[in-house]
């Protein structure tokens, strides 16, 4: 770690940056791998137990009321709420959620309910959303009640005692029962996330410590005290069998100096990068297959910034694939498209089942080799059938130390911010740079195929945008108009009043000018942005130090860019980053 901000230091020196780093690392630079000396807290917090519905609320089945069984009615609640939702319509989820709500009934409830079709859940949805209801019609006191008793609980378990400094909690609530929605088409969707018990999580803290107390008639799986890990807590969903983790908020000094490192890492790549493209470039007309695969698949890596992709057991997820898990049945080649050669069109679901799909021109021998790797394959057959991302990730390494394909997939994203923002800032106005800092951003997000629906409200805000616009310049029309009127009568008789009127009337007009601008510039922001998910790259995979240095440069109030939970994330170089900040 030190020798890594020595070396950052010296390129980049500023005394705030040294001031930055000496505060957040000074206690904390691990050796032999140790994140922490003492670690204690509360341990998780639970959601409440499932109340019942009231006696006047019902379930129907083909016309009839049936009082189900606790289990069983607490998981047909789930469905109910869920009613005026898309996911409800889609026969995978429909088919999911019956067949684990079926699991949850008795014998007799079985016996009696077997088809979704028959099933009534709007008298149960319907007292959920009055519920909802209520809650909204609720007092700014009753409220306040309710934010207190929240304060109270985020006091108790929402802290940890870190190396003897108090350090935010991120998720310290374990996540309530109900059903798997998944991104895209997911084939689990609609499968029930069982309740969490005491009994499936294992808590991580110091020896010594005040060990946290399991719920009443209860205790934990196990009590262990890793220190080469930050994680509080951990348990095993049972849809997929992913480990969920209770970890430090993203603001704590662990979480700020391993996104330190993560840039720095994919920073020092640029010194290196054209040397690792020459030589994949060779690569591609090695005597062996392998190392040409290699080859092509950084390419594919470096320029798509695609993801490498990991093997899954069959049917356990969904069909989702990257670089190294590529079928034949995902490409398709082209010799000549669209007035270009050696085009190469992708067709597959990325990771959270998002498609792919690009049409990409390659240069002509990775074209050929592409051919050589099909050849006498069927569509199902993989692509790179010689190579793994572990094999792969092994080679990076011996090129540049902790070298990824995700370095890569981190430099090339924010590359591509510098570049955009150096290449589109324009305009005088704060909106008219953020519209140019957004479609910088844009470009990243689509780069790394960061989609996303529509949102469901997006045709109604737009249409109270234009409302807004069509009003607005119809009140610049009437200013426009009085402005005209009063400079002709300062024209026939110019006096101290008339003058004073004209300049009031360029004035309306000038601050309505700027407000239509404004709504214009929302306008097209949001079209452009309607599919696009900014916000993956913006946190996860673009230096924040990029945006904060265009901020300052151009005078743009970093809060623009950033919430305030992101500020708290990247409070480390919101502290340590100057205007001439380059990545």
């Amino acid at each position: 770690v030190w020798r890594c901000c020595i070396v950052s230091l010296v390129l980049d020196f500023k005394p705030s940056n040294l001031f930055c780093l000496s505060v957040l690392w000074e206690e904390g630079n691990s050796n032999n791998g140790n994140k922490w000396t003492t670690l204690e807290h509360k341990g998780p917090l639970f959601p409440p137990e499932y109340e019942p519905l009231p006696n006047n609320v019902s379930f129907f089945y083909n016309g009839n009321p049936v009082k189900l069984t606790l289990p069983a009615e607490e998981v047909a609640t789930f469905y109910a709420k869920m009613l005026d939702h898309e996911y409800t319509t889609k026969s995978s989820f429909q088919e999911n959620f019956f067949t684990d709500w079926r699991e949850e009934m008795s014998v007799e409830e079985r016996e009696q309910i077997k088809k979704l079709s028959k099933c009534d859940f709007t008298h149960i949805n319907k007292y959920f959303l009055d519920k909802s209801e209520e809650k909204k019609a609720m007092t700014k006191e009753q409220k306040q009640v309710l934010k207190e008793e929240n304060n109270k609980l985020t006091e108790e378990y929402g802290f940890c005692e870190l190396d003897g400094h108090r350090e935010k909690i991120g998720n310290f609530r374990v996540e309530p029962p109900g059903l798997f929605r998944g991104r895209g088409e997911h084939p689990k969707m609609g499968k029930l996330k069982k309740r969490i018990q005491p009994e499936e999580i294992t808590i991580n803290c110091s020896k010594g410590s005040n060990i946290p107390v399991a719920p009443k008639g209860h205790r934990w799986r196990k009590v262990q005290h890793d220190n080469t890990v930050t994680w509080l807590a951990s348990w095993v969903e049972n849809v997929q069998g992913n480990f969920k983790y209770v970890m430090l908020n993203p603001s704590s000094k662990l979480k700020g100096e391993k996104d330190w490192q993560k840039y720095e890492v994919a920073r020092k790549l640029k010194l290196k990068v054209e040397t690792i493209r020459r030589l994949y470039r060779e690569d591609w007309k090695n005597r062996e297959m392998k190392t040409r695969q290699r080859g092509v698949a950084l390419y594919f890596i470096d320029k798509l910034a695609l993801r490498a992709g990991n093997e899954k057991e069959e049917s356990e997820t969904a069909d989702t694939v990257g670089c190294c898990s590529l079928r034949v049945e995902h490409i398709t080649l082209h010799q000549e498209k669209g007035g270009q050669e050696f085009m190469v069109e992708f067709d597959f679901l990325g990771k959270d089942s998002i498609r792919y799909y690009n049409e990409v021109p390659v240069e002509g021998r990775v074209f050929k080799n592409l051919k050589l790797f099909m050849e006498n394959k069927e569509p199902e057959d993989d692509l790179f059938d010689r190579i793994n991302t572990t094999y792969l990730n092994k080679h990076l390494n011996q090129s540049m130390p902790g070298l990824t394909a995700k370095v890569f997939r981190t430099f090339n994203a924010s590359t591509t911010l510098q570049e955009q923002l150096n290449k589109l800032t324009t305009g005088q106005s704060t909106s008219e740079k953020l519209l140019s800092y957004n479609r910088a951003n844009r470009a990243v997000a689509i780069l790394c195929n960061h989609q996303r629906a529509a949102p469901k409200t997006f045709e109604k805000s737009m249409q109270n945008l234009q409302d807004k616009v069509a009003q607005k310049q119809q009140q610049l029309d009437v200013a426009r108009k009085e402005l005209k009127d009063a400079k002709k009568e300062h024209k026939r008789g110019g006096t101290e009043r008339t003058r004073k009127l004209v300049e009031k009337k360029e004035a309306v007009v000038k601050r309505l000018e700027e407000q239509l601008k404004k709504l214009q510039l929302q306008m097209t922001d949001r079209e452009e942005n309607k599919v696009i998910a900014l916000g993956t790259s913006k946190l996860n995979y673009l230096d924040p130090r990029i945006s904060v240095a265009w901020c300052r440069k151009f005078n743009v109030p970093i809060e623009k860019i950033y919430n305030k939970t992101q500020r708290d994330k990247f409070a480390w170089a919101i502290d340590m980053t100057e205007e001439d900040f380059q990545f």
